[in-house]
């Protein structure tokens, strides 16, 4: 459309427009307005031009107030004005941004005041449940939902450290974290009182803390030998032969044919003088002592004319059980923990028992084809038929009872058994590679299975021969031996690797025995060492002139034994003269005591010390006096 036909059309709608608005004037001022009202004012007085609105030229239009709404949407479009309509859009718009503004802002105060709420609540929750574990007399699920005793069980599982947690919680979990039923089972799984009850003592949590500060101080004294030396000596003349110890007892034989009883705890005690039977009694001259076997109840030894004796540690005195064997008795064997005794003469094989009563009788005798050389009883059966380890030559046999005939654990042409000794269910033993067999990877240290008689791991492969080895007090699943290539070696049964080897004696290593943290090994030379398994070294050692034949050792106690190979030296008689060449050769037996009570004076180990304080001194600068080092010391010339 052209601009001319544009104007013009606009101009007709004006005038059509002001036209209309003359009649609708007219009939508005009789009429009501959409309101219901009159319009009471002078129908001859002008209209007002409404605020903000101009006429055509910009001249106010000259139209009253009471126009109609769209003569002015229709004015504005023709004067090419925007529409009205937008304001109220916009101010409809800026109401609706205020209200979501508000709303948005209200929501978020709800939520933060619920937040608030919330963690007060959580707070106070909280508090309350701490006030009343505080203040709590009673625990439902332990005192009502399960008995005292079943919580106790429960209670059993846990260690000191988490039964002291535990004892924080409130008041009745203290009461049952301190209960001496769970301490008193605490103390007997860490060794302490085995044959007590819980009557016993009346407070084992302290009983247990005591123990556990004494097994800390008994530690230390062994490591820095700090302690007490006792030697047993009988009388002049005699040359020792065989010991044996378990516990406090120390049974020790001699060429004269005397036996010896010493009760650690009780030195004083009536059971140390044992009598020998009539037969080797009225002999002359008197049948040396070849072997000795001592357990808590009796002590039992074997004479070189075949007899054997057994005597009760609790009396002493007379034999209450003898026999004689054929010939020389070549092995003897003490059960650890019952009555029963097993002894070996040639090939021939006895094994004695006591019953309920006392009466000591044969339960069983049988013959192997070779010799035994050695023979070991199984530990820990007491409630169960003997089992007795035999070593015949190249055979390691099984023997029961209840058995006709003993049953072959292993037997290999060539390999002759050195050393044995058994467990509650393992038997151990070290062969020797001889002849041909000498070059298919040395000496090994085969284990077997006493349940299942069959071969469990065999370690080791050394070029020397295993001399001794300790499986009944080593930790579980592991092993020490001897060698006589002069190291000692601990193996671990489940991997069958070496854990640890020390180079100990130069004259091989003779006896040896293990714990949880040292190890205690004797030498032909005369040496005892003492090592420490966590670093492999040597924390100290003892000389004597004679072979270590025997170590044994306890928590506080240590018993070695330094026997002589031989039982007729010069000077060892009793008429000779010459004590000091008797007194070398006749051996000794040394007790050793690291326990708390013998820091005092009374106890000091015989060895020289010095009062100095410097770190050098490997044997000397040690905690160990001789009263001539005190009296020195008093003197300044010294």
């Amino acid at each position: 459309m052209a601009e001319n036909d544009l104007a013009a059309f606009r101009e007709r709608w004006k005038r059509e427009l002001s036209s209309n608005l003359t009649g609708v004037a007219s009939s508005s001022r009789d009429v009501p307005d959409q309101s219901g009202r009159r319009d009471l004012k002078n129908t001859d007085e002008p209209l007002k031009p409404e605020r903000g609105e101009t006429g055509v030229g910009g001249k106010a239009d000259s139209e009253t107030e009471d126009q109609p709404e769209y003569v002015s949407i229709a004015r504005s479009l023709l004067d090419g004005r925007t529409s009205p309509l937008l304001d109220r859009i916009e101010e409809e718009r800026t109401k609706r941004k205020r209200l979501y503004q508000n709303m948005t802002n209200a929501c978020s105060a709800s939520l933060q005041q619920q937040r608030k709420v919330k963690k007060v609540k959580e707070e106070e929750l909280v508090d309350q449940l701490i006030q009343d574990l505080n203040e709590v007399n009673d625990i439902p699920f332990f005192d009502i939902e399960l008995p005292y005793e079943l919580a106790l069980k429960i209670f059993q599982y846990l260690n000191c450290a988490e039964l002291g947690r535990c004892a924080q919680v409130s008041r009745v979990w203290r009461v049952l974290a301190e209960d001496d039923v769970l301490w008193f089972r605490m103390c007997q799984r860490e060794g302490y009182y085995q044959n007590f009850k819980v009557s016993d003592s009346p407070c084992w949590k302290s009983t247990l803390r005591d123990c556990r500060n004494s097994a800390k101080t008994v530690r230390s004294n062994w490591k820095n030998r700090v302690g007490s030396i006792r030697q047993l000596q009988f009388e002049l003349g005699k040359v020792l032969c065989d010991v044996s110890s378990c516990d406090s007892f120390v049974l020790a034989g001699y060429t004269s044919g005397d036996v010896r009883l010493w009760d650690t705890l009780h030195w004083d005690s009536s059971a140390s003088y044992l009598k020998t039977n009539s037969l080797s009694a009225n002999t002359s001259p008197r049948p040396h002592v070849s072997h000795v076997q001592v357990n808590n109840t009796v002590a039992a030894a074997a004479y070189e004319d075949g007899c054997i004796d057994l005597w009760s540690t609790e009396t002493g005195g007379a034999p209450i059980h003898h026999y004689q064997r054929p010939g020389r008795v070549q092995a003897l064997a003490l059960s650890p923990d019952c009555p029963v005794l097993v002894s070996a003469s040639g090939s021939d094989i006895r094994l004695d028992s006591a019953n309920d009563c006392g009466y000591w009788k044969t339960v069983c005798q049988t013959q192997l084809p070779k010799t035994v050389e050695s023979l070991i009883l199984v530990p820990d059966r007491a409630d169960q038929s003997p089992l007795v380890v035999l070593a015949a030559g190249e055979d390691v046999c099984l023997l029961n009872p209840r058995e006709e005939q003993p049953q072959t654990l292993h037997s290999v042409y060539g390999h002759p058994v050195t050393c044995l000794d058994a467990s509650n269910s393992l038997a151990a033993f070290g062969v020797k590679r001889t002849g041909w067999a000498m070059h298919d990877g040395g000496n090994k240290i085969h284990v077997y299975s006493l349940e299942t008689s069959k071969p469990t791991i065999c370690v080791g492969s050394s070029p020397g021969d295993f001399t001794c080895l300790n499986l009944r007090d080593s930790p579980p699943h592991l092993l020490v031996c001897g060698n006589r290539d002069r190291r000692v070696r601990v193996f671990d049964l489940r991997t069958g690797s070496s854990v640890l080897s020390l180079y100990a004696h130069h004259l091989g290593v003779t006896s040896v025995q293990v714990d949880d943290w040292k190890i205690v090994s004797g030498g032909g030379e005369g040496l005892v060492c003492v090592w420490e398994t966590r670093m492999g070294a040597k924390l100290w050692e003892m000389h004597n002139r004679h072979p270590v034949r025997h170590v044994r050792f306890n928590t506080s106690t240590l018993l070695t034994a330094n026997i002589p190979d031989d039982k007729s030296p010069r000077g060892a008689c009793i008429t000779d003269d010459d004590l000091t060449a008797h007194r070398r050769h006749r051996g000794v037996i040394c007790h050793y005591d690291f326990s708390e009570d013998t820091l005092s004076q009374d106890h000091v180990l015989p060895i020289c010390r010095s009062d100095y304080t410097e770190s050098y001194g490997y044997n000397y600068n040690i905690n160990l006096a001789m009263p001539y080092d005190r009296l020195a010391g008093s003197h300044p010339s010294h």
